[in-house]
């Protein structure tokens, strides 16, 4: 298991695995010295976010085989990148954030109080919100 830390000072928990996230596609928001992007911010997807994010540039719905990319939808949870939440965030447009696994290096880019207005709680199986 990593030795690396959440935003709240605990083990960094897994983020996603229906999509496998993480710039090593463990499933965790790692963030070791080969991911100059820092993929820090475990994010649920949203309409919102995934929009403002092709708005500028980052092309988050297409899937990109080559790397393991399978294109996000709302709801999914995606380890992204600091500067790009923090810029959706700026433009009205954060997606909510899982504390308990996003890298405390996210802390580097984004002020912790504005992780902990966005921050959820989300179960590792989602499925158990459905309502029947």
């Amino acid at each position: 298991m990593s030795s690396e830390r959440n935003v709240n000072g605990g083990e960094l928990e897994p983020c996603g695995t229906d999509p496998v996230t993480g710039f090593y596609r463990d499933g965790t928001c790692s963030c070791g010295p080969e991911d100059v992007g820092l993929h820090a911010v475990c994010a649920v997807m949203t309409a919102e976010f995934l929009e403002h994010q092709l708005a500028v540039g980052n092309d988050l719905t297409t899937p990109r085989p080559e790397w393991q990319f399978p294109g996000l939808a709302p709801g999914d949870r995606w380890c992204v990148v600091a500067p790009r939440w923090l810029q959706s965030y700026e433009a009205g447009a954060a997606a909510p954030v899982v504390l308990a696994a996003t890298n405390e290096r996210a802390l580097e880019v984004i002020p912790r109080k504005l992780l902990e207005q966005h921050s959820v709680d989300v179960p590792a199986d989602p499925s158990s919100l459905d309502q029947d």
